[in-house]
């Protein structure tokens, strides 16, 4: 009996990266595995037509790699995929570059990867953190350019200050540890406190107004989708304390950059900390300009230990799909 073919749809010169033998002995023991050599949408159609070499896939490893050949998984290609795919199993714990609600309306489930991103994303998040309250960038360009703390202005210290997390998932939690030791108190908002409560010391603030308007820093780890796009602007600004810190590790459209400018413009905030950013790899020259603000190039899972837990997760997933016991981290928005 034939195997399931499985596409792996990552970077198409490299494809999967760290995990080439868990891709050769787990997932190769229960399917027949393709690699992506589509070069562009239209040749990827016609790969994935009938009688093209993609033409009986049952899942797909999906990498945001794979969107530089082939562009995102939006209604259009969801759409364009054969009938025998089941399975789209994302590396990644944002899926945003996939159209899930066209994916459900095909019954295709959707993976992702929670868990595996949490560690590396939150020491991201911390190091934006104290870097923005300290303005260590500052610092470190004034140093390089010969200036040494010419000019440069008494920072704040992060001790016992109050960190705001709305969003308080896996990274948001990996993120309180972190700077739990810094002395902060760490207050959240969700749309609902978490049950049990997390084994570190927080308080669970039920509007999001009262939160910004207590924390000194504010952390934003909650999903892109039609909710939260554009959802913290200037409103969401002016109730935060005056002199206080954003910083974003989620997607950068959640946030109206314009807002964002105005507000360290004129002092409401003293800095921000930003790894993620509306139109990637593009950023706002505003942005880039404004020296109180650190920025980093989205990297949240920039490490050989995260990615190959992200890639090793993708594959259990597949792994589980095909051998009749389901997804193990099936898109939230499918589980209801």
């Amino acid at each position: 009996m034939s195997k399931p073919q499985v596409l792996i749809a990552a970077n198409p010169k490299k494809g999967i990266v760290w995990s080439k033998e868990e891709q050769k002995s787990k997932l190769g023991a229960v399917a027949e595995v393709l690699e992506l050599t589509s070069s562009s949408r239209e040749e990827f159609y016609k790969d994935l037509s009938s009688g093209g070499k993609y033409a009986n896939i049952v899942g797909i490893y999906r990498h945001n790699d794979s969107a530089s050949a082939v562009g995102l998984f939006d209604k259009d290609l969801i759409e364009y995929l054969p009938q025998s795919v089941k399975y789209i199993c994302h590396n990644g714990a944002g899926y945003d570059q996939i159209d899930i609600a066209a994916a459900t309306a095909r019954n295709i489930e959707v993976s992702h990867t929670p868990g595996a991103v949490d560690a590396a994303t939150a020491t991201v998040g911390a190091f934006l953190a104290i870097s923005a309250m300290r303005q260590f960038y500052r610092a470190e360009v004034n140093v390089r350019n010969g200036q040494w703390k010419s000019g440069l202005s008494p920072a704040r210290d992060p001790e016992e200050k109050v960190l705001g997390i709305i969003g308080m998932g896996g990274i948001g939690q990996a993120l309180a540890r972190r700077l739990i030791a810094f002395d902060m108190k760490v207050i959240y908002h969700n749309r609902n406190e978490i049950k049990p409560a997390p084994n570190f010391p927080c308080t669970y603030v039920a509007n999001q107004e009262d939160l910004l308007r207590q924390a000194d820093i504010v952390s934003l780890n909650l999903p892109l989708n039609e909710k939260t796009k554009g959802s913290f602007g200037k409103k969401q600004f002016d109730q935060m304390k005056d002199g206080s810190v954003l910083v974003n590790t989620a997607r950068g459209a959640v946030v109206d950059e314009d807002a964002l400018l105005e507000a360290l413009d004129s002092g409401k905030l003293f800095s921000a900390g930003l790894d993620v950013f509306p139109d990637e790899p593009n950023v706002n020259p505003k942005l880039l300009k404004n020296d109180k603000i650190t920025v980093l190039p989205h990297m949240g899972t920039e490490t050989q230990d995260s990615q190959k837990k992200m890639e090793i997760l993708v594959l259990d997933n597949l792994i589980s799909a095909l051998s009749g016991k389901g997804l193990l981290n099936q898109v939230p928005e499918q589980k209801k």
